[in-house]
């Protein structure tokens, strides 16, 4: 394994450590090159409530892995999740820095309704 994901998943680890004495669900986001995809779980990680991703058809164009595209996934996400009745999540951002993709999807999750 590359040092850059070692370092990458010592962060994811601290924050979900943090994450766990909260009692909230957690909305955990994953990127990959081609993708963004989008959960949120209970804060154990035992069950999935609801996800989104770039690879559904209603988000899906012809570049799915740029901040439009993770901006539409967050508030899919944020839409799905107030439907549930979950209006406060604790952001688990799996150890990626906040900003690009992750920042977006964040903000847009926000200004659809969830709070975090």
């Amino acid at each position: 394994m590359s040092k850059k994901n070692i370092s990458r998943l010592r962060r994811a680890r601290k924050t979900r450590s943090k994450i766990k004495f909260k009692d909230i669900h957690r909305l955990t986001v994953f990127r990959s090159s081609m993708h963004i995809y989008a959960q949120v779980m209970l804060n154990d990680g035992s069950e999935v409530v609801t996800s989104a991703s770039s690879n559904e058809s209603e988000v899906k164009g012809p570049n799915n892995g740029n901040i439009d595209t993770a901006s539409k996934v967050g508030r899919l996400i944020a839409e799905r999740a107030l439907e549930k009745g979950i209006k406060q999540v604790a952001f688990d951002r799996s150890g990626y820095k906040f900003h690009g993709r992750v920042k977006a999807l964040a903000t847009a999750a926000r200004e659809a309704g969830l709070s975090f």
